[in-house]
């Protein structure tokens, strides 16, 4: 966004420090409180169904909401949904750190998830509705190095909350540190983050409604067996997916006919089949953190169960993931703009050299010296993660039009959300299959980082497709000329 001289707001990257804050509090909170487990089952008698419920409700209703929120972010403008979405993350946050019984803080997970997935497409928008140019790949390596950090963080930062204020009450630290970074991110918010022109049309004419349960029920149908897979099997949900598909045939049929119409739809379909470079930017995402985001629940199983060491430990190790994604994505965004999908393309390859090397070595080294052996590994790994999650962000984004940020943004985050659930699951049964075999955990480790390379690859072998489809050194110029002729415009 300009200011009236036609300058960019000089207040952009400061308002993105404060967008980012707070999207890196609510993508901590899907791993932070995997440490926290054993300490709520201690302070508050949790079940084991109750326990799942605390972890997979929060990622289940953040998937849910995230293309409404996009969309919500659109209508009625972005920073006031930033700030609605804000302050409900901070009030349920209180809420699940005050909870008196496992009921309360499941429903206020759930409530959490919800207000996180309306909060994340906010930071995209916001990205594209401040950024152009070369600075709009900086921006999305800032935001990429926040999506990384977030997700390698949690497990250390959960550790050192539980050793600061013990086993019984700790995991109610989890979540009240949200509160005063939440309340400090607001007051910034309000003074940093540029208002929205009034809106001429009502909010009713603007909002899909049978979009929003067409969708909802669709990605309802693909979450839910997968975050319940653990806990269920795969078997007793089996119909769902069916049910998801059905749904999401529906869903393109009615948003279709909204814009014939000349309606105002949930989700434009032509970004997938008319914006360059969006769907298979899409599906390189979704396959690239199926990979990627399963393998934090396996590294923390392998360390704490298999090798006995504290969660604290267990976060520590996989600290040089996070190193080398931080460092990776800064510099990513700087060179997104000369290197394109080559970008992703090396990315790629080091993830896949990194968590090989992983599955090689850390079976065939003695427990207590496992975390020193595989450190290299994790940041080759990281280093290549940092690479591909801003710029694949970028080039997705690049040719979208500034007024469907937010939803394009928020369909992007989904297809992430549903490829984390898919790799959760498939990762930790193909490590718990593992570990029932003769070779026990360190086959648990090595079938999972296996796993996680084939699915990185599928990511890889899309990238070359898109390279080969639309070169990396084709003219920027001519891709913006491309998006100012696009009929979505």
């Amino acid at each position: 966004m300009t200011s009236r001289t036609g300058e960019p707001d000089p207040r952009r990257w400061r308002a993105l420090a404060v967008t980012l804050t707070a999207g890196f509090m609510s993508l901590l909170d899907v791993s932070i409180v995997n440490v926290a487990l054993p300490s709520i089952q201690e302070g508050l008698g949790a079940t084991d169904a109750g326990v799942q419920w605390i972890v997979s409700g929060y990622a289940l209703t953040f998937g849910l909401v995230l293309v409404s929120g996009g969309r919500l972010g659109d209508a009625v403008g972005r920073r006031r949904m930033f700030l609605i979405a804000l302050s409900a993350f901070v009030l349920t946050s209180a809420l699940a750190g005050a909870a008196v019984n496992e009921t309360m803080l499941v429903v206020a997970r759930l409530l959490q998830g919800m207000a996180a997935g309306m909060l994340t497409p906010q930071n995209s928008g916001l990205i594209q509705e401040l950024f152009s140019g070369a600075e709009r790949g900086r921006a999305f390596g800032a935001f990429g190095t926040t999506v990384s950090l977030s997700t390698a963080v949690g497990p250390v930062l959960g550790g050192v909350i539980i050793g600061l204020f013990g086993a019984e009450h700790g995991w109610r630290w989890v979540f009240f540190v949200n509160i005063p970074i939440g309340v400090l991110a607001f007051v910034l918010a309000l003074r940093l983050l540029p208002k929205a022109p009034r809106r001429t049309a009502s909010l009713r004419s603007q909002l899909d409604f049978v979009g929003v349960v067409l969708l909802g029920l669709a990605v309802l149908g693909v979450l839910y067996p997968l975050v319940r897979s653990e806990q269920d099997g795969w078997g007793a949900l089996w119909w769902m997916p069916l049910v998801a598909a059905v749904c999401a045939v529906a869903f393109v049929w009615w948003e279709r006919r909204v814009v014939r119409r000349g309606g105002a739809p949930l989700l434009d379909v032509r970004l997938f089949t008319e914006t360059p470079g969006y769907a298979t930017g899409a599906a390189i995402g979704a396959v690239y953190f199926a990979g990627f985001a399963g393998i934090w629940l396996v590294f923390a199983l392998y360390f704490q169960q298999g090798l006995g060491y504290t969660p604290l430990e267990s976060g520590l190790v996989v600290t040089p993931f996070a190193i080398g994604a931080a460092v990776s994505a800064t510099l990513a965004g700087r060179l997104v703009g000369r290197l394109g999908r080559k970008l992703t393309l090396i990315g790629l390859c080091l993830v896949v050299v990194g968590l090989g090397a992983v599955g090689v070595i850390g079976p065939l080294v003695a427990g207590s010296v496992t975390g020193f052996a595989v450190a290299l590994p994790l940041l080759v790994a990281g280093f290549g993660g940092g690479m591909v999650i801003s710029p694949n962000t970028t080039l997705t984004l690049e040719a979208v039009p500034t007024r469907m940020a937010g939803v394009a943004g928020g369909a992007l985050q989904t297809g992430q959300r549903i490829g984390t659930a898919i790799g959760v699951a498939v990762l930790a049964s193909v490590f718990h299959v593992g570990i029932d075999s003769e070779g026990g955990y360190e086959a648990g480790l090595r079938w999972a980082m296996l796993s996680a390379v084939a699915l990185v690859m599928l990511a890889l072998v899309l990238a070359v497709f898109d390279i080969r489809r639309r070169p990396a050194g084709e003219p920027r110029r001519r891709r913006r000329t491309a998006r100012a002729a696009a009929p979505l415009e």
